[in-house]
């Protein structure tokens, strides 16, 4: 079974504010009080100023950082930003390569981000990723498995996933493509 990045989320506040003895709200205000230009300084003051852990304080730099620009973006919003302007383009090769991803199984769920989206079943074994005006990043979850021909190493790409894929064209989503997809999805 799957687990909801937004139940994990909530667990995760629950656990903090009882082992803190502060509200989602107090480390929101807090947080937002600060005014630091970037997240990782925030980050970085709650974990000096709290001791707290890397997870805990990314969590309340990120949420405070939705709180302060008015909630969380919608999906749709996420994806059409990511497939705007010079990236346009890209966008029916997104289409069909979702396609085959949602024949793997009704257990998919797509989750977009800011730069990519994220593929999971019962955990993330896929995302795809805009990386340049003419090409996706295909990044896939398949511990164990050498690099083998198109399928490369990640490398820098994403430390989320351990392989890669590039694509340019809908050519380029060929069995070979759909194997290795297959084979993510079912080690998943």
């Amino acid at each position: 079974m799957s687990i909801d990045p937004k139940d994990a989320a909530a667990s995760q506040w629950r656990n903090l504010e009882q082992s803190s003895g502060k509200s989602q709200a107090e480390w929101l205000t807090l947080a937002n009080s600060k005014n630091f230009a970037k997240h990782s300084e925030l980050v970085n003051w709650l974990k000096s100023e709290f001791a707290l852990g890397h997870g805990n304080a990314n969590l309340i730099a990120h949420c405070a950082k939705q709180a302060a620009a008015g909630g969380e973006p919608a999906a749709d919003d996420l994806l059409a930003a990511q497939y705007s302007g010079a990236k346009s383009a890209l966008k029916p090769l997104y289409d069909e390569l979702v396609g085959y991803i949602n024949s793997l199984g009704s257990d998919v769920e797509l989750s977009p981000k800011k730069a990519y989206v994220s593929v999971r079943r019962n955990k993330q074994f896929a995302l795809i990723q805009p990386s340049t005006a003419t090409r996706l990043d295909l990044g896939l979850n398949l511990k164990g498995v050498e690099p083998d021909g198109i399928l490369e190493a990640s490398g820098s790409f994403s430390a989320m996933c351990s392989h890669r894929i590039r694509l340019a064209s809908a050519a380029d989503i060929d069995d070979t493509v759909k194997h290795w997809l297959a084979e993510a999805y079912n080690h998943s």
